[in-house]
């Protein structure tokens, strides 16, 4: 299967927009592109390019925002593109609709892996995820957001696919601590985070609940990311921020937003220290649209910690 897009032209963002607020009286928050997003998601930072990744997955674009020339280009596919990654042989991999598939810029083209969910039309994936020996995690949700229809797939270097759970209403995650010993991923229809133990044949097991929030006043568990001390930055859907639990699971930092539906977090910038969120407008009301005109938009801080360098698929 290919699936051909359209590229759109580059467009300069003005750097004016961006002082938003300040976090703890030190780091600044930044809005890095107002592109509206629908479901920003899936932010990956590649740093032979300087720039940042990210997906709209309802609107289909991926974006790409080059931090040196603060510019954005962004292209437009015939199916959904819910996670990318790196391959080490050069090029890009991604999660689309029902499955993995190579993806390439140049040419504008998706080719199919393994399309592993094509006989689940109820269901998408999500979230995505290499690990430290090039494997490739992802999880599909399903799309009504209230079936325990989602499992979480891990695509080996040899294009083989094992499902390594199930029964998830929407995947998140997952993120792996700087050994690669643990792995964390959510349901977001629960509001939890799981930790697994990672073994040697890149195998999970001892499921348990690392975190768990309370939905109706902290949001929902959404994209996450883990920095170079272990700690574990969690967005909140709903909740308008992003928190970091310590390997303990107590929160030691809090970064408050001007948008309500917080989607995801990566750390970029050439010394990986700048954290960057991506946000929603989906299920905002005409009102919350209003209110918050920046939902939607691709930000960024410096929180004073710094990230991991980004995994590449090795198949």
């Amino acid at each position: 299967m290919s699936v051909w897009c359209m590229r759109e032209s580059d467009v300069t963002q003005d750097s004016e927009l961006s002082l938003v607020k300040s976090i703890d009286q030190t780091h600044a928050l930044v809005v890095e592109s107002q592109l509206n997003a629908e479901l920003g998601e899936g932010p990956l930072w590649v740093a032979e390019q300087q720039s940042l990744y990210w997906v709209d997955i309802l609107r289909k674009h991926v974006h790409c925002f080059d931090v040196i020339n603060r510019t954005n280009k962004t292209w437009t596919f015939e199916t959904e593109v819910t996670a990318l990654a790196q391959r080490e042989q050069g090029g890009f991999i991604a999660t689309i609709r029902d499955g993995f598939a190579a993806i390439d810029f140049n040419t504008c083209t998706i080719k199919a892996i393994d399309l592993v969910e094509s006989d689940k039309p109820g269901n998408r994936f999500n979230d995505g995820k290499i690990d430290h020996h090039g494997n490739f995690w992802a999880g599909s949700m399903d799309d009504g957001l209230t079936a325990t229809t989602g499992a979480l797939y891990k695509l080996s270097p040899d294009h083989q696919v094992a499902k390594m759970d199930h029964d998830y209403i929407i995947t998140n995650g997952p993120a792996f601590s700087p050994d690669g010993h643990t792995m964390y991923h959510n349901d977001t229809g629960l509001g939890v985070i799981y930790a697994f133990d990672v073994d040697h044949q890149d195998n999970i097991s001892n499921k348990r609940i690392f975190a768990s929030l309370d939905m109706g006043k902290d949001g929902s568990t959404d994209g996450i990311t883990v920095d170079s001390e272990g700690g574990i930055w969690l967005a909140h859907f709903g909740g308008a921020r992003v928190t970091r639990y310590s390997v303990s699971g107590s929160i030691d930092r809090v970064i408050e937003l001007p948008c309500p539906n917080i989607t995801s977090c990566t750390f970029g910038g050439q010394n990986l220290d700048t954290l960057y969120i991506t946000t929603a407008r989906c299920g905002m009301t005409p009102e919350q649209l209003k209110a918050f005109p920046l939902a939607g938009s691709l930000f960024s801080c410096k929180p004073g910690f710094t990230g991991l360098q980004t995994q590449k698929f090795k198949g």
